[in-house]
């Protein structure tokens, strides 16, 4: 079986409390976008752990410590298992802000559930998701949702970009999440996102905020740069996705992307159609 692992970005993305147990409270809206991992999930025969390949932009760590082989290992207990192989090609660059890894996690469950004949429904394979990593649920429901409590809470938007354009760069500087989150103050109602964003893109530039940028950007003026490319080449709106180290912009469908594109040569830079 193949699947297409897909990133997400984060539109408006607030720190809203810190939480007894170290983790924090968000408020954000998830938006899935077309660029994918590649994962191949296959049966093998013998006894013995799962098997993992990568290649593309490929997963420097221990492959029992890689999130597809946590999901597989989560799923143990819950539906009879077997050996399975994973083939994944990274297209989605790590350490982004873009939710790969995650995303990885939730395809490999509902594939092997798939698979094996699992049977487990949607609401089941959310919870096992969100033991795996807290943005992993929202690759199962894999629609636009805004997103609250650890990003792992989640409620309809009603949102849609269809007809309009993305461009996503990533510097290739990783941006460390924890530090990212020891940098902003906790700040409830600092806007009530829900109804900003139903204005649509052309209103968002200096409403609609991710809370990570202001320390991102000082501490990597190279970040800070690709947002104002973006936005001086006609992005209606564009913003650090995540902890970043990904930027994003939005664009009208009749924007030049290809033109745009080569303002950032040396970076890895992705442009599709919004859905």
């Amino acid at each position: 079986m193949i699947v297409f692992s897909n990133a997400k970005i984060n539109i408006g993305l607030h720190i809203t409390a810190k939480r007894d147990d170290g983790y924090h409270n968000i408020e954000t809206l998830f938006y899935p976008v077309r660029l994918a991992d590649i994962i191949e999930i296959l049966p093998v025969k013998g006894k013995g752990d799962h098997l993992l390949v990568n290649t593309g932009d490929t997963v420097d760590a221990d492959p029992s410590r890689n999130l597809c082989i946590k999901a597989l290992d989560a799923l143990d207990g819950l539906i009879e298992t077997r050996r399975l192989k994973i083939h994944l090609h990274k297209l989605v660059p790590q350490g982004a802000g873009l939710g790969g890894g995650s995303s990885n996690a939730a395809f490999v469950l509902m594939a092997a559930n798939r698979i094996l004949e699992g049977g487990l429904d949607r609401s089941v394979m959310a919870s096992v998701a969100g033991s795996i990593g807290s943005d992993c649920p929202f690759f199962i429901h894999n629609r636009p949702l805004f997103a609250h409590g650890r990003g792992d809470q989640f409620e309809p938007s009603g949102i849609s970009l269809a007809g309009y354009i993305i461009v996503i760069v990533f510097p290739g500087i990783r941006v460390n999440t924890a530090w990212a989150y020891a940098m902003v103050k906790p700040e409830k109602n600092k806007c009530q996102l829900r109804e900003v964003l139903s204005d649509g893109p052309e209103t968002w530039r200096g409403r609609v905020i991710n809370d990570f940028e202001l320390p991102v950007f000082r501490a990597h003026p190279e970040i800070g740069k690709v947002k104002r490319v973006l936005e001086d080449s006609g992005a209606l709106y564009a913003s650090l996705t995540g902890s970043g180290g990904a930027v994003y912009g939005i664009f009208s469908e009749k924007s030049n992307t290809r033109k745009i594109i080569g303002k950032f040569a040396g970076m890895f830079v992705w442009s599709g159609a919004l859905d």
